[in-house]
């Protein structure tokens, strides 16, 4: 579904990413797991072309690494930013819509799609976006994504600032959703990643120092003592 090649990004002088390789498969979890700049936000906006960077990225056997981002996503890859961003002077609803913007004609299958997928937000279609709570507007920001109906889907700390149950509710529909899309997920709840992933990265300083089936990652040493509280 996607593969990546001799990435790099670079700020300046500064190396964010340094020429990491990765192979998704479809219908998987993929996740990429680092410390706070180690460049796992980098190398998603650089799959995405929304930074500059150098190497080859091909998705579902086409080559994208030139492609404008509006293009990728037309193309079927979504991508839901750190932060959710979602449009907070707008409806619930109204929300949805924008992220139909290339698929309008499928807007009311899928908004009813949504609604039963994230039933918090049944209730609240008219409700403007930035009075949700955090775990709502995660979950619409997630929705919105889902609205192009991507083949694969890219998720930027969705647990982020999330109660504890809430992380379980999102974690659960992303589990849900790996039966229709593919999945790269940056977490900084590791644990809760790896538990559901089926393959890992670890990305230090910029570069992928680590990489195997989540199960091993979740048992191997030195991934318990950085990243798994030992």
């Amino acid at each position: 579904m996607l593969d990546v090649k001799n990435l790099q990004v670079y700020y300046g002088v500064i190396a964010a990413v340094r020429r990491i390789d990765m192979h998704i498969d479809p219908n998987t979890i993929v996740t990429l797991i680092g410390s706070n700049g180690a460049g796992k936000t980098s190398t998603l906006n650089a799959i995405v072309n929304a930074v500059k960077k150098k190497g080859q990225v091909v998705f579902d056997g086409r080559d994208i690494s030139r492609h404008p981002t509006h293009r990728i996503v037309k193309e079927g890859l979504s991508l839901v930013p750190e932060g959710r961003r979602v449009f907070i002077n707008l409806t619930v609803d109204e929300n949805l819509r924008m992220g139909a913007f290339n698929n309008d004609e499928n807007f009311e299958r899928l908004r009813g799609e949504m609604y039963e997928l994230f039933p918090r937000l049944a209730g609240k279609k008219q409700q403007l976006a930035g009075t949700l709570s955090g775990g709502e507007q995660q979950m619409l920001a997630i929705a919105r994504a889902l609205m192009s109906e991507p083949k694969m889907l890219m998720l930027d700390e969705p647990s982020l600032g999330l109660a504890p149950k809430i992380v379980g509710e999102v974690f659960e529909i992303i589990t849900e959703l790996k039966k229709r899309i593919t999945i790269l997920l940056i977490e900084q709840n590791a644990f809760a990643a790896l538990k559901i992933a089926d393959y890992g990265y670890v990305l230090e300083n910029g570069s992928i120092s680590l990489e195997d089936k989540a199960s091993a990652l979740l048992g191997n040493d030195d991934v318990r003592k950085k990243y798994l509280g030992g």
